[in-house]
């Protein structure tokens, strides 16, 4: 077995590379699609320019059979990761230590649990990832690299890590799960009546507020359509961070390779387009990603992202809603909180050492954390939902 290191993926086969990322019979996610990642590439909004150099990982056999992929990029920076590592940095620059560049498993500004040490299933499937995982740890070492980051892997992924001596850590996201709705309002059936009668006002201040929302999805995709909802990227992203990640190539590649598995609500007052969310659609899963509005009308966020989101999975009879990272708030909406995952490994011991101590705390922190979430739970019966 060997590995070759590719700086783009155009330098990877695509049946190839997916059939180990989404091999048949098994959950599709749509993030590591080698047409997804390639988009982010050849668009300019993850390259070497803006921080995200191609690193990836390609196992292969003697005969050149590709056995497994892992998307890695060098970084040096830690924009649109979402797993926060600038306290770290910060600390070892202060010690006299050089925190980047560092190695990045990940899906560019991609907050999304997934796969990321991937290999088809088999008999040597377990082997392979372990291979794969050394060959990103010998990658750091060759290249001078302070650490190795892997967030949002699987859980399976992230346990078998820990075993290989990675440093492990948690956080926390909401996700919506459907108990076999027919409908919005048998999953506003199971809420405590207190919350029931909040979603209705909200949806209802939209309604009043004469603005519609639609469902565009697959070949209905246009490039009005992106133009519009770039706008809203654009404006809301601008306010919000200062400089959005995409830029508006990436959403015609996007749509271009995959738009069976986008959905867009689109938001319209009157004749006027005026706010869109955009989300991905996997096997079981509906992933909100990307919102924005040009006009401001309270609870137009919450319908155009949760509300819609859930609609369209009870529609398509989906078992999740992952709405992204962050946000408490959507508690109160249905959306429970979730473990998510990274593992990290550090090139000095020192480093390692001491981060390895706070992960400790932190994880017993975050475990606490979620119980005292879950306490707050907006269903009647709290057993009703995950």
């Amino acid at each position: 077995m060997q590995i070759r290191i590719c700086s783009s993926l155009q330098e990877v086969d695509a049946q190839a590379w997916n059939a180990h990322a989404n091999p048949a019979g098994l959950p599709c996610n749509p993030f590591v699609e080698h047409s997804f990642l390639l988009a982010l590439e050849t668009s300019g909004s993850a390259t070497r320019k803006t921080g995200w150099l191609g690193q990836h990982l390609v196992l292969q056999d003697a005969s050149g059979r590709i056995e497994g992929v892992l998307p890695c990029y060098l970084k040096p920076h830690s924009q649109g990761e979402y797993v926060f590592d600038y306290a770290f940095a910060d600390a070892f620059e202060r010690a006299g230590g050089r925190y980047y560049p560092k190695l990045q498993v990940s899906v560019p500004f991609t907050p999304v649990t997934g796969p990321r040490i991937m290999a088809a299933p088999g008999p040597k499937a377990e082997t392979h990832r372990k291979y794969l995982l050394d060959g990103a740890m010998e990658l750091c070492r060759q290249l001078s690299a302070s650490s190795l980051h892997i967030t949002f892997p699987t859980e399976g992924e992230w346990r078998t890590m820990g075993a290989m001596g990675l440093l492990q850590r948690t956080d926390i996201q909401f996700r919506w799960q459907n108990q076999g709705y027919g409908s919005f309002d048998d999953f506003l059936a199971q809420l405590s009546s207190g919350k029931r009668k909040n979603l209705r006002k909200e949806r209802n201040a939209v309604r009043e507020a004469g603005i519609g929302c639609e469902w565009v999805t697959g070949k209905d995709i246009t490039e009005g359509h992106l133009d519009a909802f770039f706008k809203f990227y654009m404006d809301t992203g601008s306010r919000k961070w200062g400089s959005p990640y995409l830029n508006r190539k990436v959403f015609s590649l996007v749509s271009a390779a995959m738009a069976d598995k986008i959905l867009l609500v689109m938001c319209r007052r009157g004749k006027k387009l005026i706010a869109g969310a955009l989300n991905f659609i996997g096997s079981d899963s509906l992933y909100g990603r990307n919102w924005g509005a040009i006009e401001h009308h309270p609870m137009l966020h919450f319908e155009a992202c949760y509300y819609q989101a859930i609609e369209f999975a009870i529609s398509r009879r989906l078992k999740w809603v992952e709405a992204g990272a962050q946000g408490p708030h959507k508690l109160a909406r249905g959306y429970l909180p979730m473990t998510t995952y990274s593992a990290h490994y550090f090139a000095d011991p020192r480093l390692a050492a001491a981060v390895g101590q706070y992960l400790e705390r932190e994880r017993l922190a975050m475990a606490d954390n979620q119980v005292e979430l879950g306490q707050h739970s907006p269903f009647r019966n709290r057993g009703a939902s995950q």
